[in-house]
């Protein structure tokens, strides 16, 4: 019955408060969390107890990471950061579409800047937890300077990573779409990935490189970018973010501009996910977003060639419970098809029957 940025606030700030008390994570875990070996996988070398993830989007500055994983998360993404805090657009910026379990937002990358997520990363202790963290240009910067803000976010934050996603398609920062033409695309990732290599050879510390892209590109476009991110050195893929489609729709608020979220996007996301999983021959990880809400849902980016899968707006119509369920059903999907872990189940509908990776 709340405006919904009002009970995201709400939500955040119980999470905040439950994730200082100590052994409350503990507690939400035995309450919340579902874990199995079948369940174990990796994902560009990293371990996680679960494939399933979420999304960048909820927790925006890494406010409210104890909580969440209590929660049972494979890991966490956090962000989309940007080097300096912005407000982001105006409200009202959120949407529930009900009728749809969807969300539309357009919220414009509101966060409080890099230096700041750093700042508070440094005084966290998130030892063998998997932490994700989304990088995206400041809404003011030109395109032909985008790099600079990817790299001064990189910079900040590699640190404190597990992995690192560079964030080129979401419909809510101007133009910032058109940083996924084939040249232009090109020029960046080639000169993110050596920036991360440079720092990989100061500190020791390989961060994995993941490319986050829309669901709305033609399949060929898909493919080809899959392609060129190996070939540049990129460690894996995110597919995919909001779409500004509104095909088949029902609720009112689906006239609203922004990118939209949840159950409409599952099509979307196994063909995006196909795509990769079949361009690269599965050497490219991926992992799959769109509409996962149930543990048939997540099975199906997995066995199109996912390594894992994130949610977000599922938990806005199911409630944290929702990760038991996806869990617990997920595992009992793969033991039956007789997989006898989640990365034999990657890609398997693109094998012959019978086949393993």
């Amino acid at each position: 019955m709340l405006d919904p940025e009002t009970a995201h606030r709400m939500v955040l700030g119980l999470l905040r408060v439950v994730g200082a008390i100590p052994g409350a994570r503990g507690l939400l875990a035995l309450w919340f969390a579902y874990r199995r070996p079948v369940l174990r996988t990796t994902l560009c070398g990293l371990q996680l107890e679960s494939p399933v993830g979420l999304a960048a989007g909820f927790d925006k500055d890494a406010m409210v990471l104890p909580a969440l994983y209590g929660l049972g998360f494979g890991f966490v993404e956090v962000g989309t950061v940007t080097p300096r805090s912005q407000v982001g657009n105006p409200r009202p910026r959120l949407f529930r579409l009900a009728e749809d379990q969807a969300l539309i937002n357009r919220m414009g990358f509101n966060n409080e800047g890099a230096w700041a997520m750093a700042g508070r990363m440094a005084r966290r202790n998130l030892a063998g937890h998997v932490l994700g963290i989304n990088l995206g240009k400041q809404r003011e910067t030109p395109l032909d300077e985008a790099v600079v803000d990817y790299l001064t976010c990189l910079h900040a934050l590699h640190d404190y990573a597990d992995y690192l996603v560079i964030n080129v398609s979401s419909p809510n920062t101007p133009g910032l779409r058109d940083l996924q033409s084939q040249a232009t695309l090109a020029e960046l990732l080639r000169v993110i990935v050596a920036g991360r290599d440079r720092l990989t050879d100061l500190t020791a510390n390989p961060v994995p490189l993941l490319l986050k892209i829309a669901p709305d590109l033609a399949d060929e476009d898909v493919a080809a970018m899959a392609l060129e991110a190996e070939r540049l050195g990129v460690d894996g893929m995110i597919a995919g973010n909001t779409t500004v489609q509104r095909d088949g729709l029902r609720a009112a608020a689906a006239a609203e501009e922004g990118g939209l979220s949840g159950v409409p996007l599952q099509g979307a996301a196994l063909r995006c996910v196909g795509q990769i999983y079949r361009a690269t021959e599965g050497r490219l990880p991926v992992i799959g977003v769109g509409g996962v809400n149930s543990p048939e849902s997540a099975y199906a980016l997995i066995r199109a060639g996912a390594s894992a899968v994130q949610l977000y707006t599922g938990l806005i119509f199911h409630g944290p419970g929702l990760l038991r369920r996806i869990n617990r059903g997920l595992a009992r999907l793969l033991e039956a098809d007789g997989f006898a872990s989640v990365s034999e189940a990657v890609g398997a509908d693109h094998r012959q029957p019978g086949s393993r990776p």
